[in-house]
């Protein structure tokens, strides 16, 4: 009888465990991105091609809405750009804070969970998408954010981007969320990741 009780009560503390970290504690901002049916509110496009940028602009200039270009093209060709697709500069804003994939989400994720976003559109290269928005499901996630995107086609110009850079970026924003802290800044001497 002492058995029965006692995994009745191991049951119940699990399963109040399991409630506890879906409904308040550290599974809840997931769970509310995968529940999120809202419009995208922004366009987040991250830089390294000038072709995501530009898709970026006209994408922003037909859903009219603000956009974040985060390690783009120059700002003096970036201001070039958003005069040439006719947007008000008032939507743009530039980051140049990102060094990485992983640094292009940090870097932005609580401005714009301040902001109040919870859904970013997301522009990059479709060799570059697995793997950014792996990183960025788990970092923006990490705020309740959800991510979709659109891929800019790169045909010809595609590398394959190595599994071993998507498992090692995905442990690095494991551990971003867990601490706060990227990895990579905590290991001395010049590995490159």
């Amino acid at each position: 009888m002492f058995k029965i009780k006692a995994h009745k009560y191991l049951a119940i503390m699990i399963l109040s465990g399991i409630g506890w970290a879906i409904s308040i504690g550290p599974i809840n901002p997931f769970v509310r991105t995968l529940i999120n049916q809202r419009e995208p509110q922004l366009i987040l496009v991250l830089g390294g091609d000038i072709d995501r940028e530009v898709l970026g602009l006209r994408v922003a200039k037909e859903l009219n809405l603000p956009i974040v270009i985060s390690g783009g093209s120059n700002p003096e060709y970036s201001r070039w750009l958003v005069e040439k697709e006719g947007l008000s500069s008032t939507l743009v804003k530039r980051d140049y804070r990102a060094k990485d994939t992983l640094s292009n989400f940090t870097s932005l994720v609580g401005d714009l969970s301040n902001n109040g976003i919870s859904h970013a559109l997301l522009i990059t290269s479709e060799d570059h998408l697995n793997r950014a928005m792996a990183i960025g499901n788990i970092v923006a996630g990490s705020r309740g954010i959800r991510l979709s995107s659109i891929s800019v086609p790169c045909s010809s110009f595609c590398e394959n981007e190595s599994q071993g850079k998507h498992y090692i970026d995905l442990i690095r924003a494991i551990m971003w969320v867990a601490t706060g802290q990227d990895i990579k800044q905590m290991i001395p001497g010049d590995i490159n990741f």
